[in-house]
């Protein structure tokens, strides 16, 4: 690098939250009656019986289903081939019939359609698109590549508690804030579903991302890499053994992505324990201990537990939007709604 170009870059100001939001673009909300659009961009959904629990979901909310052409359709454990599968999301974002487009699962395969995807079409058709753990990467190519808010939540198969009914609601539903957002009212205070603890203290403001893990460490180094800069950065997933957790975090780590962040959300992270008592190490360490070492150390707010992601209790969050995390008091506030009338 050129000294004169050094020092221009030396004393260029920081990255402030509300510059990264600028280019935010709004999907209408939704509203009883509309139709929705259903696509399988991962894993198949071949049973017929899922298909059902699908549509019957949407149904609740007063929704009508429009099913992506190659849905039912199977490669292996793909929904179709990479075409098959973008031609559905792309078909979907261009129908001017469909208000939503929502994943009916996750799985695997998402980040195989990302190069297929149609992104001018998309940003000219501003639309809401919402799924989590493996739709993750969409996410990341969706909103970078556009600037469109999409929405990290239950695909339609997932569990539908009364909790993830109402924030689903408040997301989609409603053009006001979400508000402020904190874990379900315990049954049992003393044993809680839900864990949910401070990491290290403190106030953060900044648009909010989240995603999977797993899906965020396997697109680094991609076009479709995650930038927290400024972000209030959610992060969660499922099924992996502690040190697999301690591998990818420290990636993350040694990248920069968690040292840029306003501040740090860690959701639930279900059965990531040793597999069957067969830990890949003689000895291991909890997550806890994985969270608190390399999370806690972060000069950042840090609180873990948050129920997003893999929990029955799921909250939606809408990616780009202006958002608050007070660590202390265990609280997220989406401070801006994730659509418009």
């Amino acid at each position: 690098m050129r000294r004169r170009a050094f020092l221009t870059a030396l004393a260029a100001p920081l990255i402030s939250p509300a510059a990264l939001a600028a280019k935010l673009m709004k999907p209408k909300v939704l509203k009883k009656g509309d139709t929705v659009g259903f696509v399988t961009p991962s894993t198949y959904v071949s049973s017929p019986d899922e298909i059902a629990t699908a549509e019957r979901t949407a149904e609740y909310f007063g929704l009508k289903v429009k099913m992506g052409a190659n849905v039912r359709k199977r490669a292996g454990y793909l929904g179709g081939t990479i075409a098959e599968r973008a031609a559905d999301v792309n078909a979907m974002f261009a129908d001017a019939e469909v208000k939503a487009i929502f994943a009916i699962r996750g799985g695997y395969g998402s980040a195989q359609i990302l190069p297929s995807l149609d992104y001018a079409a998309i940003a000219k058709n501003p639309k809401i698109f919402q799924g989590y753990s493996d739709i993750t990467a969409m996410h990341l190519a969706i909103h970078q590549k556009t600037g469109l808010v999409t929405f990290h939540g239950p695909v339609m198969l997932s569990g539908f508690t009364q909790y993830t009914i109402d924030h689903f609601k408040k997301a989609l539903f409603e053009t006001r804030p979400i508000g402020s957002v904190t874990n379900p009212i315990e049954p049992n205070a003393l044993r809680p579903n839900h864990t949910l603890r401070t990491v290290k203290g403190g106030k953060a403001r900044g648009p909010l991302i989240a995603g999977n893990l797993t899906l965020i460490s396997t697109t680094m180094g991609t076009p479709y890499e995650i930038d927290t800069r400024g972000k209030i950065f959610c992060i969660e997933d499922v099924g992996e053994e502690p040190y697999s957790m301690d591998r990818m975090l420290t990636q993350l780590r040694l990248s920069g992505k968690l040292d840029a962040a306003a501040g740090i959300v860690f959701g639930e992270c279900a059965r990531c324990t040793p597999r069957d008592y067969k830990p890949g190490f003689d000895s291991n360490f909890s997550l806890g201990e994985i969270v608190d070492d390399i999370l806690g150390g972060l000069k950042v707010p840090v609180l873990a537990g948050l129920t997003f992601g893999h929990t029955p209790d799921q909250l939606t969050l809408p990616q780009g939007c202006m958002a608050s995390l007070d660590a202390d008091k265990g609280t997220l506030t989406i401070e801006e709604s994730g659509v418009e009338a």
